[in-house]
């Protein structure tokens, strides 16, 4: 074949080769591989629903005890450092029949007006005759004063059956089914008031003589009142664990506090001054009222020294009306457990 007719066979068979393959490869380029394949849907997971914190609710604060004082001169009332402490409870000391002399109904008069009259909160607590020291009530004695008392002074709600009545020389130190029978009468007569079943001292008799107490009360008192200034004073804890281990109800430190010097023939030896009854009082607020949510008040006594050698003297002022150390240590005290109350009731309306 000349060789112009075999060049034109074989580019003719040369382009009929390309028409052929030319689809089939374009075939193979369009279809998709196995690995280009659209994915096949997965089944959607159904996720957890996440639950909205809702938002908390501030915390409340444990309730501070309240502090009052234990003064029987009602000048302390209208004393400006007294006002700039905010206090606004006070407690005095009456015989049980004070309410039938006039020289004491004069006295407590004169108290209980400047006391109401400065807004403060008075807790009454009845003792031994202050004209017959020895001289031991009956029951109807007793409670014909209470109610003599009441009838004068309706508007007074806190009330304490007998001071320091487990000490030795009082009246009724062996006589603790008989105060029973006084707090029950009381609380018969003033169903609406506080009463406190007895204030004791911080002495080793208390489990004897609050269980006697209980057995003759026939019921639990809610209140009690604990004076404890060996633990104060000896910067110890004991009595006041004695106190709370031996009653259920709650703890009231009806007299408490530092002291600066006495000349009573005690045989109990306490350190004594200015910068020890400052430090007492620290104590008394920063640990003994914080060993239980239990102790809610407690009455620092007293607020002035009196002029000359006393027989007790805890003031918290000199006799001339300067503040002692330990009045600073009160003040700042209260302020923070104000603040602390404060905190409380903003807590307690947030939630």
């Amino acid at each position: 074949m000349p060789s112009t007719a075999l060049r034109a066979l074989v580019i003719a068979a040369a382009l009929l080769a390309l028409l052929v393959t030319a689809p089939l490869a374009g075939a193979q380029q369009s279809a998709p591989s196995p690995a280009a394949k659209t994915p096949a849907r997965k089944k959607a997971v159904k996720k957890p629903a996440v639950r909205r914190k809702k938002a908390s609710k501030p915390a409340v604060p444990a309730a501070p005890a309240t502090v009052g004082i234990a003064e029987q001169q009602p000048s302390v009332f209208a004393d400006p450092l007294f006002t700039a402490t905010k206090i606004h409870d006070a407690r005095l000391l009456v015989g049980w029949n004070g309410i039938f002399s006039s020289w004491q109904r004069d006295q407590i008069d004169a108290w209980l007006s400047a006391a109401r009259a400065a807004g403060v909160d008075p807790l009454v607590t009845f003792g031994r005759s202050r004209t017959d020291f020895h001289q031991l009530p009956t029951q109807a004695q007793f409670a014909a004063a209470f109610q003599a008392f009441r009838q004068r002074y309706p508007w007074v709600h806190l009330y304490a059956t007998w001071n320091e009545a487990n000490l030795s020389g009082e009246a009724v130190y062996k006589r603790p089914d008989l105060v029973a029978r006084f707090w029950r009468g009381m609380q018969a007569s003033c169903p609406g008031c506080t009463i406190l079943a007895a204030e004791l001292v911080d002495l080793p008799n208390i489990q004897a003589w609050t269980s006697a107490f209980r057995i003759a009360a026939h019921r639990e008192p809610a209140v009690w009142g604990l004076h404890n200034y060996l633990d104060a004073n000896l910067f110890t804890t004991s009595g006041t664990r004695s106190m709370l281990g031996a009653v259920p109800g709650d703890i009231w430190l009806t007299e408490t506090g530092g002291i600066v010097s006495r000349h009573n023939n005690s045989k109990v030896q306490f350190p004594e001054g200015q910068a020890h009854a400052a430090a007492a009082t620290r104590f008394v607020l920063d640990r003994l009222t914080a060993l239980s949510p239990r102790i809610k008040r407690v009455y620092l006594y007293d607020w002035q020294a009196q002029p000359g050698v006393a027989t007790w003297d805890s003031g918290l002022m000199n006799a001339d009306g300067t503040a002692r150390p330990a009045y600073l240590v009160l003040k700042t005290r209260v302020e923070r457990l104000q603040a602390l109350a404060a905190r409380r009731r903003a807590a307690v309306r947030a939630r």
